[in-house]
């Protein structure tokens, strides 16, 4: 029995370090970041209805997220129309995913998995964490976006301590090392759980 796992978390506490720390134990990765820019790039499934909806968003063949960006801060209700495009297009890629995978478990690393609902499709969901200092910093060491950016971004997560509190397990991300025991430690449980099923 293949087990889907959702790995969330607010931006910064360390999802994709994490993430990759579970791919190091021989799960298979979906990325729910990473389909997106796969939708938005020339030839993606996404160009063509988004340059129907944001004909200003798509640029030489691709959606620019700049562009799309500033089209939201000016109008927020368009969210609403750009989800109704993406939300479909993600599922299908997530499907396809789930199609070719061959490990037992699958983690799918979702930011806003609770936000969305999609945590009703995993088995089992993890949430890392961070304390909010490590975050910020994180954050904007990264240098690409500005400390009003964060608090936007922010503003639109469920707080981290709801999300940890629905999830099965919480992953602390103050060192990788840590990180690592912990993923383990969810991996043979989880495991157990399989081979006792």
């Amino acid at each position: 029995m293949t087990v889907s796992l959702g790995l969330t978390g607010s931006i910064g506490m360390g999802k994709s370090t994490t993430a990759e720390i579970f791919a190091e134990n021989g799960c298979e990765i979906w990325d729910a970041d990473a389909a997106v820019h796969r939708l938005y790039a020339k030839g993606g499934a996404a160009v063509v209805p988004m340059k129907t909806a944001f004909p200003d968003a798509v640029i030489d063949g691709a959606v620019s997220r700049d562009a799309l960006k500033q089209i939201l801060a000016a109008t927020p209700a368009e969210f609403a129309r750009l989800e109704a495009i993406v939300h479909p297009l993600l599922a299908a890629d997530r499907q396809a995913f789930r199609d070719k995978a061959r490990s037992d478990i699958l983690v799918f690393d979702i930011p806003l998995l609770f936000e969305t609902g999609g945590d009703a499709a995993m088995d089992v969901v993890v949430c890392v964490r961070a304390d909010a200092q490590t975050q910020r910093d994180r954050v904007l060491a990264r240098g690409t976006m500005t400390e009003a950016q964060f608090e936007q971004i922010l503003a639109k997560q469920m707080p981290i301590d709801e999300k940890c509190a629905r999830a099965d397990f919480v992953i602390e991300t103050d060192t990788l090392d840590h990180a690592r025991q912990q993923v383990s430690a969810v991996l043979e449980q989880i495991r157990k759980m399989q081979a006792d099923a």
